[in-house]
């Protein structure tokens, strides 16, 4: 979605007026300041390409912006805005947000496990483990496993019905299978095409959970818990489910006419393979670092994952250009309503970045949000000023504690 960069609603102003007397009350940081992590030996700068993106996110209507870095063994993170504009609590950098794309890595995880049990093969066509899928979705040709996790099958996307203006309301409200969010692709002609390439596609790894699904007999969610949550000790991380939010989730709001609807934790989303994780930036990091350890997967087979050379688009993972090592960044970049998440790592996992923003509220629109696409370069760009870090260097912070404290929106800084 492309987002207007709008101002926050007098509303916004009341929830931050708020979290600065909460903050004032319990003797945190002054106005205009944001709590961090002892910050690294040398940060060449992007500390404050990160610290004024995250007041330009925040003066520009959106609320929330949380951000960890990880070189080595340190970390600086901060937190900015407000975790609900209904109430008076500042944002942590610890809180979860919905992450969108995100969820195709840990989904990719869970298939090349069943891979590396000789259970699936990434070359056998897609009805060998889901024999409904040629009469679902009438493909021109044979669809293999491995062109659904790079997304090269050119299967017609869904993004389900939480992006249709029409029935967002439903949405929140209303679940819907992933079945049956493959019938609705289905519905959808499939052009044959005489080279296909890259194309990005939702279906694919709806396609893809059907099958983990029906080979491990329990639904997406819980399969992710036991191959990558449970394993990792991620106690902010999980697949939206049936009830409310968790506490500490940062919301995100979009408009519907003149209104903001929150659209923090929908219906559609519970078990949504596409789209329905939700993390911390602590988890993110901690994700990807294990991931490309060798930690949740074999050597050969983060190997496959980040092949082929010539792609930007892995078996589930995205690239980007690491220039200190002259190799590549691993990751993924998510775009939900309401949220945006990048999470770049390096390929031996010493240098990370996770960031998210709870997008400035505005009506949604096909495409991917340009607010997103310049996160991604700040990613890249940040990660690529810290060459020359130490990455055996001692941890600052402990895993998993609490990095920051609140960010005062600068809406109501006091000059």
């Amino acid at each position: 979605m492309s987002v207007a960069w709008i101002r926050g609603s007098s509303r916004r102003l009341t929830a931050a007026v708020s979290a600065l007397a909460l903050t004032v009350a319990l003797g945190g940081c002054s106005p205009g300041q944001a709590r961090t992590a002892q910050p690294l030996p040398s940060d060449s700068g992007y500390r404050a390409v990160l610290e004024e993106f995250g007041r330009r996110m925040i003066d520009a209507g959106a609320p929330a912006v949380l951000i960890q870095v990880r070189i080595g063994g340190d970390e600086w993170s901060a937190a900015y805005g407000v975790r609900n504009l209904e109430g008076p609590y500042p944002a942590e950098a610890t809180d979860p947000v919905s992450v969108g794309g995100i969820t195709m890595s840990m989904v990719a995880v869970s298939v090349l496990k069943l891979v590396e049990e000789g259970r699936i093969q990434l070359d056998a066509p897609v009805s060998t483990y889901l024999p409904d899928f040629n009469r679902v979705m009438h493909p021109p040709e044979p669809v293999t496993v491995r062109q659904l996790l790079q997304h090269r099958s050119g299967m017609p996307s869904v993004d389900g019905p939480l992006y249709d203006p029409d029935t967002v309301r439903q949405a929140l409200t209303t679940k819907v299978s992933l079945a049956d969010l493959l019938a609705m692709a289905g519905r959808i002609s499939w052009q044959a095409k005489l080279a296909q390439g890259f194309e990005y596609s939702n279906s694919n790894y709806i396609a893809l959970a059907l099958m983990v699904e029906r080979l491990r007999h329990r639904p997406i969610g819980e399969v992710i818990r036991t191959d990558v949550i449970a394993p990792l000790g991620l106690t902010g991380t999980s697949m939206t489910a049936a009830g409310p939010p968790p506490s500490s989730m940062v919301h995100g709001y979009i408009l519907l006419g003149r209104n903001e609807l929150d659209v923090t934790y929908p219906a559609a989303q519970i078990d949504n393979a596409a789209g329905g994780m939700v993390s911390s930036m602590s988890d993110l990091n901690t994700f990807y670092r294990a991931l490309l350890q060798d930690r949740l997967l074999r050597p050969d087979t983060i190997a496959q994952m980040q092949s082929p050379l010539y792609a930007r688009y892995g078996l589930g993972v995205v690239r980007w250009n690491d220039l200190c090592t002259n190799d590549f960044y691993y990751g993924h970049p998510g775009d939900v309503p309401g949220y945006g998440t990048i999470a770049m790592t390096s390929s031996d996992g010493t240098r990370q970045l996770a960031m998210a923003v709870a997008y400035p509220p505005e009506p949604l629109q096909p495409g991917a949000s340009r607010i997103l696409q310049e996160m991604e370069a700040i990613a890249e760009d940040t990660l690529n000023t810290t060459c020359d870090a130490d990455p055996s260097g001692p941890a600052q912070v402990a895993a998993g504690s609490p990095a920051t404290g609140p960010r005062v929106p600068t809406a109501v800084r006091q000059e």
